[in-house]
């Protein structure tokens, strides 16, 4: 069972995403919050798989619970997912730096929420990645938000094909068949390149790929 925090100030969008979730046997609402303080302390009380963050709220916004989230070591297997309304605003670029492991249109198609809701509780690919692609690549584009491309050592050759196919947007099974390896040897490549580099998930796996020059813009 995967368990979902919804965090939105508009009741009528949490009670439909509570509605278009728990029709679902394999997902369950387990809380709902207003606004981002008390996403933050619902997130600590149940430690959701995917906890579902809107950008703007008032008391404390959207990035800044995401931010204390991702901090939180007791919170290490919860994946923030940012709704927002935006495409391409600066917003979600504050919200990957603050960790975020994606993001949703508001207007996404029930279908592609409830799967990316899946996706994001395993945490194998990041959500709707053409955008999300675009996004990223505006971001690192920017010269005081890049990462020294030195941190491309620590990896092995073949853990940097994977950490390239990651930015792609590929599942470890796609990573997997593309490499003609196995899943589980894919995901242990993954794992291996999250750990080295630090980073919490695919999320960061993309980014840092971008900002290394290791997949180009």
């Amino acid at each position: 069972m995967i368990r979902v925090l919804l965090v939105d100030d508009q009741a009528l969008i949490r009670g439909g995403l509570r509605a278009l979730l728990s029709a679902e046997d394999d997902l369950e609402v387990v809380a709902e919050a207003a606004n981002g303080s008390e996403g933050v302390a619902l997130a600590a009380e149940h430690v959701p798989d995917v906890a579902l963050v809107d950008v703007q709220m008032p008391v404390l916004d959207g990035i800044e619970a995401t931010r204390r989230i991702v901090a939180d070591p007791r919170l290490a297997g919860v994946h923030v997912v940012i709704l927002t309304n935006y495409g391409l605003d600066e917003y979600v670029f504050t919200a990957l730096r603050a960790g975020a492991s994606g993001f949703l249109l508001k207007d996404t198609e029930p279908a592609e929420l409830l799967s990316a809701v899946r996706v994001a509780a395993r945490g194998d690919a990041l959500l709707s990645p053409a955008i999300t692609r675009r996004l990223i690549a505006e971001f690192v584009s920017r010269p005081a938000d890049a990462l020294p491309a030195e941190g491309l050592t620590v990896l092995t050759n073949r853990e940097r094909e994977v950490v390239a196919l990651v930015a792609y947007g590929l599942s470890n099974d796609e990573i997997a068949a593309r490499m003609v390896i196995s899943p589980a040897t894919a995901k242990t490549h993954v794992s291996r390149a999250m750990t080295k580099l630090g980073a919490r998930d695919r999320a960061q796996l993309v980014v840092f790929a971008y900002q290394s020059g290791l997949v180009a813009v």
